[in-house]
């Protein structure tokens, strides 16, 4: 799913859209392209909308991956429900393959066949991925009980759920499912598109065939300006493992200058052909984007620079994209 605006990123998605915010050199769509190659993954649907251009622009046909990758292209936002809905002919295979929908703002660790096993295993039309809601976001509005049975839904009780609410447990959406193609017959031909409070509602209050599969790995979105700096300290700090990377996760890349007089603080992720002057001092927690000129006896810290960027002041705590 890559068709949002990304408001919350202010500027940012007036340059790119969210799912091609650059990190430790790939963007968000690539990173989430290349973790289901590694899942196994090999025919992939992308929704488009807000500068849906540059992501085909930058993932073609997905040939160069060993993946075929199609898209969808929404003339207006149709939001989850309707770009599902718009997307059916092109998920839909005809012998009930299960598809499996993830955001295109997220970096994860999951193992994708364990998910699949539990959605058959179960019988289930739908299977949300789900995480331990520690900090308290939803409120208990989402809960499971062991067998991975949804029974609060959006703050709605399962009418089947004997028990006692101290059995449930509390868990967030990580913008991850598996559902079944004769799901999206429940999403609305018109009206709401929001796919929870219409598709999934139905499927919860029929009972039993809406599952939760709970990972404990590493789960993060990147949709505000702080978020998005943390998931490269994140990943800069060794929190995540991503053996489907690209490049090395930090360090410097060979092609790169660095002035014998210019200091690095690790960890930092500085690109390809990017050069840094004598007396400048990058880090910790920055990442330079392909192309960045670091001026001399600057200091860099806890920063995000964009590809092509001639930086000329001191950084620290931002994102410089132009």
């Amino acid at each position: 799913m890559a068709a949002g605006f990304g408001t919350r990123l202010g500027s940012l998605t007036e340059l790119r859209p969210k799912p091609m915010l650059p990190l430790c050199g790939s963007p968000l769509i690539e990173w989430a392209v290349l973790y289901l190659r590694h899942q196994g993954v090999r025919e992939l649907v992308i929704n488009l909308h807000h500068m849906g251009e540059q992501i085909e622009a930058y993932l073609g046909d997905g040939s160069r991956y060993g993946l075929a990758i199609v898209y969808s292209r929404e003339a207006t936002i149709l939001g989850t429900g309707g770009g599902l809905r718009e997307a059916r002919s092109l998920l839909d295979d005809g012998k009930g393959t299960p598809i499996v929908v993830m955001n295109g703002k997220i970096l994860m660790e999951l193992q994708l066949a364990a998910v699949l096993d539990h959605h058959r295993r179960t019988g289930a039309e739908a299977t949300w991925v789900m995480r331990d809601d520690l900090e308290g976001v939803w409120g208990g509005s989402l809960a499971a009980r062991s067998d991975g049975r949804m029974v609060n839904f959006l703050g709605e009780r399962l009418a089947t759920a004997a028990g006692t609410n101290s059995e449930d447990r509390r868990l967030m959406f990580t913008g991850v499912h598996v559902f079944a193609p004769e799901f999206l017959d429940r999403i609305p031909t018109q009206g709401e598109q929001c796919i929870a409070r219409t598709a999934y509602r139905t499927l919860f209050h029929e009972g039993g065939r809406f599952q939760t599969f709970v990972t404990p790995g590493y789960w993060w979105e990147h949709s505000t300006p702080d978020r998005y700096l943390a998931g490269i300290r994140n990943v800069l700090d060794g929190k995540v493992s991503l053996p489907h990377a690209k490049y090395r996760l930090r360090g410097v890349h060979p092609s790169a200058r660095i002035d014998a007089k210019a200091a690095l603080i690790d960890p930092v992720w500085v690109g390809p052909n990017v050069r840094i002057l004598a007396g400048a001092t990058v880090g910790p927690h920055v990442q330079l984007d392909s192309g960045v000129r670091v001026a001399s006896g600057l200091h860099l810290h806890n920063c995000a620079v964009w590809s092509n960027v001639d930086v000329r002041r001191n950084l620290g705590d931002e994102i410089v994209a132009i």
